[in-house]
């Protein structure tokens, strides 16, 4: 109900008034003539990308400005389930950008928007996880294309999850594309990547926020050959052949299972941190009052254990050794987790959950 407000608003301000986006767009003198560059972006990750663009464009030097923010609408987020604008559209306000040209739309297609943004005559615009599917009538307004950030080595994890896709098949090497966006998913041409190591221990949060900072970075640099049309003409066509999907990840397969191994599984605990998490199922046991109940935990740090780790009596037995709780795996691999989660509690060390457990015993289900 908000957010379609905000649309209502955002739409009589530009009908009533395109006086003032005319004024926006004609503020740089005469001669500059500077590009008319519009962002789309909604995750924390794409204001990274926004503040190089503004920064960018604030450059005495700079061929370009940003006209206008297209982001995902307002939404209920935190505890208090207050309806928020997107972490990019709250960015913008707070560097002062303007509220009427920040663009709200439920879908890139409507007719209203697409209206509006034509009015605006970009000649590019760019995307860093707007998380919304770009319809071939907005693909055909900026005369220069459209430019995805894209953190994947592309033609590799073309889709949603490209990073947490790429922790969980374990990948040594990660990266970032930039490239023209075509009606197919994540299949322009590549116009530039960067790629890295990845460290065996980072979290899906820490590398997307990596891999958008080092895409902010080429997209600055690339930007003078995409205004002047050479991009274009090299970037680089990607072999069909060689692409991977990943697709989104939906809270079903946030489970844990103790069957697998190890480090399949210390892979997913890194890849589905922040969202929507890893979680597993053990068995307390109280000897002294034959009593056992199930619990639930959320896994939040882990490693690979050494093999001669497994500890105990019984195979399932879950042990405590140098301030993490050992689980046995698949393959007699062991994990050790280092920081669990109670359900509606904070995060606290595998020490702390052990201690509370007052010697009861732990075993894998």
């Amino acid at each position: 109900m908000c957010s379609s407000l905000m649309l209502r608003r955002f739409f009589c301000f530009n009908a009533a008034s395109s006086s003032s986006v005319a004024a926006v767009s004609s503020s740089s003198s005469p001669t500059s003539k500077k590009k008319s560059l519009v962002f789309l972006g909604s995750p924390q990750v794409s204001a990274t990308v926004l503040d190089a663009l503004f920064n960018a464009s604030a450059a005495p030097s700079s061929s370009f400005e940003v006209a206008a923010i297209v982001t995902q609408p307002p939404s209920r987020r935190d505890r208090g389930r207050k309806v928020m604008p997107s972490p990019v559209a709250q960015y913008a306000l707070d560097r002062g950008f303007p509220s009427g040209l920040i663009f709200t739309p439920e879908h890139a297609g409507e007719e209203a928007f697409l209206s509006s943004l034509t009015t605006l005559q970009p000649e590019l615009c760019i995307t860093a996880a707007y998380g919304n599917i770009l319809p071939t009538k907005f693909l055909n307004i900026p005369s220069l294309g459209t430019v995805n950030i894209h953190p994947s080595l592309l033609p590799l994890y073309r889709g949603a999850a490209p990073v947490q896709r790429a922790l969980q098949d374990g990948v040594k090497e990660a990266g970032v594309s930039l490239a023209f966006t075509v009606r197919a998913l994540d299949a322009g041409p590549v116009i530039a990547r960067e790629s890295l190591e990845v460290d065996d221990q980072i979290k899906a949060p820490d590398l997307l926020a990596l891999l958008f900072s080092e895409g902010s970075k080429l997209l600055i640099s690339k930007l003078p050959s995409i205004f002047d049309g050479s991009a274009k003409v090299h970037a680089e066509p990607q072999d069909d052949s060689k692409a991977t999907l990943a697709p989104k990840i939906t809270p079903e397969e946030s489970w844990l299972s103790f069957d697998d191994e190890a480090l399949v599984l210390h892979n997913k605990v890194r890849a589905f941190a922040g969202w929507p998490g890893t979680r597993a199922k053990i068995l307390v046991v109280n000897d002294k009052s034959s009593s056992h109940n199930i619990l639930e935990l959320k896994i939040i740090t882990t490693r690979v254990g050494p093999d001669d780790n497994i500890q105990g009596n019984d195979v399932n037995d879950i042990a405590f050794v140098k301030g993490a709780l050992v689980f046995p795996c698949g393959g007699c691999t062991t994990l050790e987790v280092l920081e669990v989660q109670l359900p509606g509690k904070k995060v606290i060390t595998a020490a702390a959950f052990w201690n509370g457990l007052r010697g009861q015993k732990l075993k894998t289900l």
